[in-house]
């Protein structure tokens, strides 16, 4: 017996020069694929072309059905006619609680959100609870708050009256900050 390991036998259909008398195997040739190279590269590039202007197309249609512009182009504007109006002068920065109110069902502003670090976070403000007093002034609406807020000074100390959701009243030191 012959170790294969030295002398590996020829894959089927393929005999070697002498064992099978056919004589040398004769390998493919690259030729018949030379005609199809430039036809590929052809299709990919026609693919290509269809697909961009398609994306392009919808990219469009996309855009001018949102409302959000059409096509970019040259766009022209008038000169301004006349000098603009004066702007208002910027609003001093104000204090704030950094919660977000609504108005509750009864007398008060229902706290529905609490940004965390904030005055009111710091001050033990929840979700739910219901702001009835801040200082002297009494909270009947969300407007109400805003508007004593805006009167507290940025880091005095304000006492602050809430109904939790459970339904306990309680008294809450609450140290405005500055908006930026």
């Amino acid at each position: 017996m012959e170790p294969t390991v030295l002398r590996p036998k020829p894959m089927p259909g393929q005999n070697r020069e002498g064992e099978g008398g056919q004589g040398p195997v004769r390998r493919p040739h690259a030729a018949p694929r030379r005609g199809r190279r430039p036809r590929t590269l052809l299709l990919g590039l026609g693919a290509a072309a269809a697909l961009l202007l398609c994306g392009i197309a919808l990219g469009i249609a996309a855009t001018t059905l949102t409302g959000t512009g059409g096509p970019a182009g040259p766009s022209r504007q008038a000169p301004p006619s006349a000098p603009a109006a004066p702007t208002a002068a910027p609003v001093p920065p104000g204090a704030t609680l950094g919660v977000e109110v609504a108005d509750g069902e009864k007398a008060g502003a229902l706290v529905v959100a609490v940004h965390v670090p904030g005055p009111g976070y710091t001050a033990g403000l929840v979700r739910g609870d219901l702001v009835l007093q801040l200082g002297a002034a009494r909270v009947d609406t969300a407007a109400d708050l805003a508007r004593a807020v805006s009167r507290s000074r940025p880091g005095r100390a304000v006492l602050l009256t809430v109904r939790h959701g459970s339904g306990a009243y309680q008294q809450l030191t609450v140290t405005p900050g500055l908006v930026t």
